[in-house]
């Protein structure tokens, strides 16, 4: 007895598959995420603001952001493992490291994710003051809330906090 072809359900069926069984489109096809930004939004795809907490816990889930500075030779953007702290960002890096310019100035963060899969999102952005964490209790603090080590590896012991002063967020939704 020969089998027939039968055909795989792909882009719009396999986002729509996966969200009624509540995963995801990888964990259906057993592959790995495609390449990062070649997706497309799905149809009916809206562009929704965000609550200043829904903010706070988007930015808690993960672990790797963006920090936006200026520089002599203009605006840097670098990116840094951080964590959330009693409602700032925090992160360490190198004392002679770009990122340690931020202390006392002003400065914006960002954070994102993206599904490419499945055409959807979201983004938080907060503008602040960077302040260096010099208290030894405030660096134990920070270092126990600290889900992981930086990625650029040891040596990263300055501890800098990003005080919001604004806090903003769009997610992209399925309508």
């Amino acid at each position: 007895m020969e089998l027939e072809p039968t055909a795989a359900p792909h882009g719009a069926e396999l986002r729509d598959l996966a969200a009624a069984l509540d995963t995801s489109v990888a964990a259906l096809s057993g592959s790995a995420d495609p390449p990062l930004g070649r997706g497309q939004a799905a149809g009916g795809a809206e562009l929704v603001d965000l609550s200043r907490q829904e903010c706070w816990e988007l930015l808690s889930t993960h672990g790797v952001g963006r920090v936006g500075l200026l520089m002599p030779e203009g605006l840097t953007i670098l990116p840094v493992n951080y964590t959330v702290v009693d409602g700032t960002i925090a992160f360490r890096t190198h004392p002679g490291a770009t990122p340690a310019a931020v202390s006392g100035t002003r400065c914006a963060f960002e954070a994102d994710h993206v599904d490419d899969m499945l055409g959807q999102g979201w983004s938080v952005l907060i503008r602040g003051v960077a302040r260096t964490v010099t208290d030894p209790a405030g660096v134990r603090r920070l270092a126990e809330r600290a889900r992981t080590g930086p990625w650029a590896g040891s040596g990263r012991n300055l501890w800098l906090t990003i005080t919001p002063g604004t806090v903003s967020g769009r997610r992209i939704v399925i309508g």
